[in-house]
């Protein structure tokens, strides 16, 4: 198993991905993503903040990274952080314990950019989601409620957010 980052040649397999999870969400959830800009994603992978897990050849697991997140994370916001948005298991490695990998690689790469939490959001009442964060090792820090969500995701608009981070 090998996490690196995205690269363009990834495009396709990344949004086959993303329809794959909108699915599963319309499945288990009463609310699911709405799509995601490809100029987003294109920029990510040019950042290097577009990452894939690989295992047996193919990619099991994506997900993306920034360092701000000012709109959820508010005066939290200027604590030095990684955050950690749209993770993703292809369903056919779906058990994997996909997150799990990443919080074993996520502190390394934290300390390498001299950050000091590891952060997560996730719906506010997806309790399933928030009882498998803690168990990969985030604290929940509690609800935060979007007030505005200009040049996120539209399924952020009118959400509460459950938090989570982890001290590097």
């Amino acid at each position: 198993m090998l996490i690196a980052n995205s690269t363009i040649n990834d495009l396709n397999s990344i949004f086959n991905l993303y329809d794959a999870a909108v699915v599963f969400q319309k499945q288990v959830l009463s609310k699911q993503w709405q799509g995601f800009d490809q100029h987003l994603i294109e920029k990510e992978i040019r950042e290097n903040r577009q990452f894939k897990i690989v295992d047996k050849g193919e990619i099991a697991c994506i997900f993306a990274i920034t360092f701000n997140d000012p709109l959820i994370w508010k005066e939290k916001d200027s604590d030095p952080s990684i955050y950690i948005h749209r993770i993703v298991t292809n369903p056919k490695f779906r058990g994997g314990s996909y997150v799990k990998e990443i919080v074993k690689w996520a502190p390394g790469y934290a300390k390498s950019l001299d950050k000091k939490f590891i952060r997560m959001d996730t719906w506010g009442d997806n309790e399933k989601l928030k009882k498998y964060y803690e168990s990969c090792g985030f604290q929940y820090m509690g609800l935060t409620k979007m007030e505005s969500t200009e040049g996120l995701p539209k399924h952020y608009e009118g959400l509460s957010l459950s938090l989570f981070q982890i001290t590097v």
